[in-house]
């Protein structure tokens, strides 16, 4: 008989477990000995952080990063054809979300692998949520193109987008650039455009703020290396 796929959530930061996931996640993530991981230290810490009792030593991981030879990852569901569950932890969020986790959940459904995804933390739902914009319509477009003079032509074409599709567009920034994209965005977009700026969600210093373009100019937070979403909508 064939495992399962379970798909497991991260917090977003250094935010209490029990804030984050619900008993029956942690029910599940202790009972699983096979993991897919980004990074095997950092899942060693989360999982500690689950709960340490569990047997670091006992579990194997398998690492799904950049580096990672796409020959090799139909050899990670092995441990389910084998009868094993296994779990895909995300770095932060929710696998198969901005994460390449995809790529073993895409290969699991061609073999008829039975995929439950766990509930926990999404920093683009719960963005989308505490925003205020449309949340019927949007769309996450990652990282923003990071040539010279191309940024704000980009952010130009997502704020037309969003006004011509009433549809919220969702972006991030590596968290030491964040400050340079505030500037960008306030130099490219209409005044009356809506930014919303979601920072160090699920922490204790989350900060969530909507406002227009108008508004933010001359009083932007100070974001500088601290995981944030942008969300526009025109």
């Amino acid at each position: 008989m064939k495992g399962q796929l379970y798909l497991i959530p991260n917090t977003l930061g250094e935010s209490p477990i029990e804030r984050n996931l619900p008993q029956e996640t942690i029910d599940i993530i202790r009972s699983i000995k096979y993991y897919v991981v980004e990074n095997i230290r950092t899942a060693r810490r989360f999982l500690k952080k689950v709960d340490k009792s569990i047997e670091i030593d006992e579990l194997t991981f398998y690492v799904l990063d950049k580096h990672t030879n796409p020959n090799d990852i139909p050899g990670f569901l092995k441990p389910i054809n084998d009868g094993h569950h296994l779990g895909l932890l995300s770095e932060a969020g929710c696998p198969g979300v901005a994460d390449p986790g995809a790529d073993v959940v895409s290969l699991a459904h061609t073999q008829k692998i039975r995929i439950i995804p766990l509930v926990g933390p999404s920093s683009i739902l719960l963005s989308v949520m505490a925003s205020g914009l449309n949340g019927q319509s949007f769309a996450f477009n990652g990282y923003l193109p990071l040539k010279k003079g191309e940024v704000g032509k980009h952010i130009k074409h997502l704020e037309e987008r969003s006004i011509r599709e009433k549809q919220t567009q969702l972006f991030i920034e590596a968290p030491y650039r964040n400050m340079k994209l505030l500037q960008e965005l306030i130099n490219a977009c209409r005044p009356q455009t809506r930014l919303c700026i979601a920072c160090d969600i699920t922490l204790e210093t989350e900060y969530i703020q909507t406002k227009t373009i108008a508004q933010w100019k001359g009083k932007v937070p100070d974001i500088n290396k601290r995981p944030a979403i942008f969300l526009i909508l025109g």
